[in-house]
């Protein structure tokens, strides 16, 4: 028991400091590359900030575990949501001012899209490629279309001004990210078999928590610095990434249907996440810490009935 706890932790950390190196590697590259600070934003940040649940999801995947691959997804955009946006508001109240609601509208026509696929019991690599070109096309319709309040750009705060530094913390956190995703599907796995409990429920709550821990602690620093404004851009994006890169990449090489045990409650409650999000986006001015303990004990409430 100790060894698979040490090979979680170990995970957890390998993804959270890998992330991280990861995510400026990143920056640096494409900003030493002429790349503008919005194609820095969506494609760079966006992608990099979702390899550890990549990583987990594709790993798991790989060794025939598609339930703890599409738990992570789901469970990971239920942490973004309620968690990261709960725990931020209750440091500074999260000003919206419309920043996000395309983003948010997107997210939740994926979520229908994913829905609908997982009802119908469809699973093929064709579906998975779709989901890709899908995010491909979200993409390109996102840099051509750039919104006025722009989230991501506190981003670059902290990339290495220098190309070669740049490439090795790029390079050094792939392979944390490969090593950390690998010891915590695989302790996770193990602990499942040990106490009996569904890879599904696994997934949505171990891995998806942890590999969720880098946006966490990147938004409650945005808040801290008075910017937590920045986390609704990291949200919205994030969990649209998580839906069309992280289900497709999983689709492609588990060609399975999404587990029809995600559907009884936790893909509803995705739902009203994704509907809540669009709907504050849209009329509210600001999520303040009422709100955040709400959404706090919505996330409490959701992972206590998984286990019950």
């Amino acid at each position: 028991m100790l060894i698979i706890t040490l090979s979680i932790i170990g995970g957890l950390i390998g993804l959270a400091v890998g992330g991280e190196l990861l995510v400026r590697g990143a920056v640096g590259i494409s900003l030493k590359a002429g790349l503008s600070t919005l194609v820095t934003g969506v494609v760079i940040v966006g992608a990099a900030t979702s390899m550890p649940e990549m990583v987990a999801s594709v790993q798991a995947a790989m060794i025939g575990s598609p339930e703890i691959a599409w738990g992570n997804i789901v469970g990971s955009n239920l942490a973004n949501t309620l968690l990261i946006l709960g725990a931020t508001a209750l440091i500074a109240p999260i000003i919206l001012s419309g920043a996000g609601k395309r983003d948010a509208v997107s997210g939740l026509v994926a979520v229908i899209l994913l829905w609908g696929l997982g009802l119908s019991g469809m699973g093929a690599v064709w579906i998975g490629i779709a989901l890709l070109v899908i995010l491909a096309a979200y993409i390109y319709w996102r840099v051509k279309h750039p919104s006025k309040a722009h989230d991501y750009e506190e981003e670059e705060e902290g990339a290495p001004d220098n190309i070669a530094l740049a490439i090795v913390l790029f390079v050094a956190g792939v392979a944390l990210l490969i090593l950390g995703g690998k010891y915590l599907v695989d302790g996770s796995i193990q602990l499942a078999r040990i106490f009996e409990i569904p890879e599904t429920v696994i997934g949505l709550t171990i891995v998806a928590i942890g590999t969720s821990l880098p946006e966490l602690a990147a938004s409650v620093a945005a808040a801290l610095k008075g910017k937590s404004g920045l986390a609704i851009g990291n949200v919205v994006g994030s969990n649209v990434f998580n839906l069309l890169l992280i289900g497709g990449a999983t689709m492609s090489i588990t060609p399975k249907a999404i587990p029809y045990e995600l559907f009884d409650l936790e893909w509803p409650v995705l739902a009203a996440s994704a509907v809540m999000l669009v709907l504050l986006c849209q009329f509210a001015h600001k999520i303040g810490r009422a709100l955040g303990v709400l959404l706090l004990v919505a996330f409490a409430a959701n992972t206590a009935l998984l286990f019950a």
